[in-house]
């Protein structure tokens, strides 16, 4: 038992993160799940919009495109919350800091939110656009997630919820 305790506390940011990555996660795609499933009907009547490497983008791929933005939205709030308080310990609610820390996480989901947004209807659209559990192009969100998941713990980790060097003495000019 004091095995597992040691290595849960020299893991444990890593282990937390990976716990609410995983809600994060499902949060993101009970969200998507749900909103497919409501738009389901609007998308059997397809109209083409375009054509991409040789497949028809219909009003289909539209309404993926917004269950997946939602679908982030909520998987950011959700992130931000959780990766300040018990994954990074970010425990000030001082304003300034709170702001910047929100500014930054913000950003650096946007970066892979881009990549989310656009990469699962690409995907998609290329031809990866099997049903998983009876939900129309999960297997794209799914791997979409695992690059996404990555990249977010990096951000997280490097510049949004850094710790400051307690040796740094030095002061800005």
């Amino acid at each position: 038992m004091e095995k597992i305790k040691s290595l849960f506390i020299k893991y444990k940011e890593i282990i937390m993160y990976i716990i609410f990555g995983v809600l994060t996660t499902l949060v993101n795609w009970v969200v998507y799940t749900v909103l497919i499933k409501i738009f389901g009907s609007a998308a059997e009547s397809q109209t083409v919009l375009f054509t991409l490497f040789g497949r028809n983008i219909t009003t289909k791929v539209f309404y993926i495109f917004i269950a997946n933005f939602v679908a982030w939205v909520a998987g950011v709030l959700f992130a931000f919350v959780t990766n300040k308080l018990w994954v990074f310990e970010s425990k000030s609610w001082r304003f300034g800091l709170v702001m910047k820390e929100l500014w930054l996480f913000v950003l650096a989901r946007l970066i892979t939110g881009v990549l989310e947004w656009f990469g699962v209807p690409l995907l998609w659209a290329i031809g990866l656009d099997q049903d998983l559990f009876g939900i129309d192009g999960f297997l794209a969100k799914i791997v979409v997630s695992v690059v996404v998941v990555i990249l977010n713990y990096v951000f997280s980790k490097l510049i949004i919820f850094r710790k400051k060097d307690k040796t740094d003495n030095t002061s800005e000019k």
